[in-house]
């Protein structure tokens, strides 16, 4: 196979090319984390649930600010638990390079939603392409505004993620900001955004997983694979069609 030619692509749509040079101490595969500074998660619309309602496994493709894809993102799912459980569903992500190799691996447990019961909130474990743990991203109990810790392989709080206040969550016309935060929450470091696409698409078309993630371009490969495993959980837990 020619490792020049991207063999994962939409149509239409240019690859993000792979740094040359390996960069020291990254996981094989998220070499390509080190050149961005911004990523875009585009769920993509499926025939069947906009025909049926017939939930079925979510598919999104990861574009850097150029609009090249960098990345597919495919989730694996129980057909039960999808119509009995909806997006509170358990689910494993793969996601995966144009060359349909496996770069970063989720897995999210079925456990309660909606911080009702504070000792069993949800919780996303992140593998790296070797299948070693990069980190989790934890849901933390609170009373007002929902709050995830970016958590590393030694569960190490590294980056805490802040949204708006529980009650004003909407995705609903307008686009919801949520903060990156350093570890001790007070410097903001980047910026995660759920963005309104449009009454078609959100209303019809039942695709509500449009997201931005903004972070600095020097920071470690693996905080920002974490950062991108966060836009799954936060759009499985508010955005994805129930």
């Amino acid at each position: 196979m020619d490792e020049k030619t991207p063999i994962l692509t939409q149509p239409g749509v240019t690859s993000m090319q792979v740094p040359p040079e390996s960069v020291y101490g990254c996981p094989p595969g998220l070499e390509i984390l080190s050149q961005v500074d911004q990523l875009f998660v585009e769920q993509m619309i499926d025939l069947i649930r906009v025909m049926t309602d017939f939930q079925t496994e979510n598919r999104f493709v990861i574009s850097n600010a150029k609009g090249q894809q960098v990345y597919f993102a495919g989730e694996t799912s129980e057909c039960l638990q999808r119509q009995c459980f909806k997006a509170a569903r358990a689910f494993s992500m793969s996601i995966v390079d144009s060359y349909q190799r496996e770069v970063l691996h989720l897995e999210r447990p079925l456990r309660c939603q909606g911080r009702c019961c504070p000792n069993c909130l949800q919780i996303m474990e992140v593998l790296g392409p070797d299948k070693s743990l990069l980190g989790f991203i934890k849901e933390r109990y609170t009373c007002n505004e929902p709050v995830w810790h970016v958590n590393d392989a030694n569960d190490v709080t590294q980056l805490i993620i802040r949204g708006p206040c529980c009650c004003c969550i909407c995705k609903w016309c307008s686009d919801t900001d949520y903060e990156i935060l350093s570890f001790d929450g007070a410097t903001q470091v980047g910026r995660l955004v759920a963005r309104w696409s449009d009454c078609a698409k959100e209303c019809y078309g039942k695709a509500s997983g449009n997201f931005s993630i903004s972070f600095p371009m020097d920071m470690s490969v693996q905080i920002k694979a974490l950062l991108l495993a966060s836009v799954f959980l936060i759009n499985y837990m508010y955005y994805v069609y129930n």
